[in-house]
């Protein structure tokens, strides 16, 4: 039981050098999951989002948010002590996580090929913008970069409007989810051989890897995917369609759900239609029949169109907002906010996980730590260090 209410990575030991936000999405993640995870951050200064906005009694919401379930600790590592330190802890770790511009690692004498003689079976992993191979990898990567790169902007938008950034940094979770996964797996095959490897993830290979289905029709038909709104290039109507009070999305995807919403909207007719019949007719006549389905939810308000559809079987939901997500009896349900109490910001409400275990279920044990806070507790733990000498370092600049 008490595995359980670790989480079903208790007892994984992992260095967390990363910071704003790819990184820590990643270590965010397997912390929720029950992993040790140590944040290790610059003396004085901490991880840069410390200073992001918005703020609660001083404390930044962004850091709290990505940094929960971690234990914090302070050391320069550049200093020859602290470099001991960090060696001799990557010795008890099982992972090293960060997301620095390929090199720097190596340049401090950290890189996986000096950390794996010193512990064969540590699993490393690097999140970049652009990975650490390639022409372009000593280029600068933050998710605007990474979503143009990949091609994400290019499809996002109206045809009418430039190419648009995503509204979320997707590139940056895209890249820190695709690392949790990895270093999930390297993990697995540590288990059974014993040995460690390294994870080398890239913001634009993971906005790259979320686009298969629309990079199709340039592979197979050379066509290249433009900015068509709220429409899918591969059925119709997958759409928004205005209502008498705002929005709605619809996903009548295949011929059975196109009958299915010509019954409810009581248009018999459409669903007979020559220019209806199968999905190629309809993705060649989208505009008219968006028409037509306008002429039906527009008098309606988004609750009634909504309920009618889903009542005959057709995938609709209301466009929220975020006040009405965190509002939603649903998103409550899955406990997708949670309300933790941080020792300086007071109560808070941060994003709960999506990963739902039925036997070591994900949780938000622990608010995002103070800088430097578990410093005495962790050298203590780990490295045998006394309080005296905890302070010594500080005192010195190690931590």
């Amino acid at each position: 039981m008490e595995n359980n209410r670790k989480g079903a990575l208790g007892g994984v030991k992992i260095l967390d050098l990363t910071r704003v936000l790819a990184g820590p999405v990643c270590t965010m993640m397997l912390a929720d999951l029950g992993a040790d995870v140590i944040k290790i951050e610059i003396p004085g200064k901490g991880d840069d989002s410390r200073a992001f906005s918005p703020f609660q009694n001083g404390e930044s919401a962004y850091f709290m948010n990505l940094n929960r379930n971690k234990k914090g600790i302070t050391l320069n590592m550049k200093s020859e002590k602290g470099k001991k330190v960090f060696l001799d802890m990557v010795k008890k770790a099982d992972m090293v996580v960060e997301n620095f511009r390929p090199g720097v690692m190596e340049r401090l004498g950290f890189g996986y090929e000096e950390l794996k003689k010193i512990n064969p079976g540590i699993i490393y992993g690097a999140v970049s913008g652009f990975g650490h191979t390639g022409p372009y990898s000593q280029r600068p990567g933050y998710d605007a970069i990474g979503q143009a790169m990949s091609g994400l902007m290019s499809t996002t938008g109206w045809p009418e409007t430039g190419e648009t950034r995503i509204g979320p940094p997707m590139a940056d979770y895209l890249a820190g989810q695709s690392a949790a996964i990895a270093l999930l797996a390297a993990l697995h095959y540590k288990e059974k051989s014993g040995q460690g490897q390294k994870i080398d993830i890239a913001l634009m290979d993971a906005g790259i890897a979320s686009m298969q289905v629309i990079q199709t029709y340039y592979l197979v038909e050379g066509r290249l995917p433009s900015r068509i709104g709220n429409r899918y290039e591969s059925n119709y109507p997958t759409d928004g369609f205005p209502t008498k009070d705002g929005q709605m999305m619809v996903s009548a995807a295949n011929d059975k759900l196109w009958r299915a919403m010509c019954s409810v909207m009581e248009r018999p007719d459409l669903a007979e239609s020559e220019r209806t019949l199968t999905n190629k007719e309809r993705l060649l006549n989208w505009p008219w029949i968006r028409e037509e389905i306008i002429r039906w939810s527009g008098v309606r308000t988004t609750k009634e169109a909504v309920e009618a559809l889903l009542e005959g079987g057709v995938p609709a939901a209301p466009i929220n907002n975020i006040a009405q997500v965190v509002d939603d009896p649903h998103t409550k349900a899955r406990e997708m906010f949670v309300e933790t109490k941080h020792p300086t910001a007071g109560k808070i409400t941060v994003t709960g996980s999506q990963l739902k275990l039925s036997e070591t279920p994900a949780a938000i044990r622990t608010p995002a730590p103070a800088l430097g806070q578990d410093n005495e507790a962790v050298y203590g733990e780990w490295l045998g260090m006394s309080a005296e000498e905890v302070a010594a370092y500080k005192s010195e600049g190690v931590f």
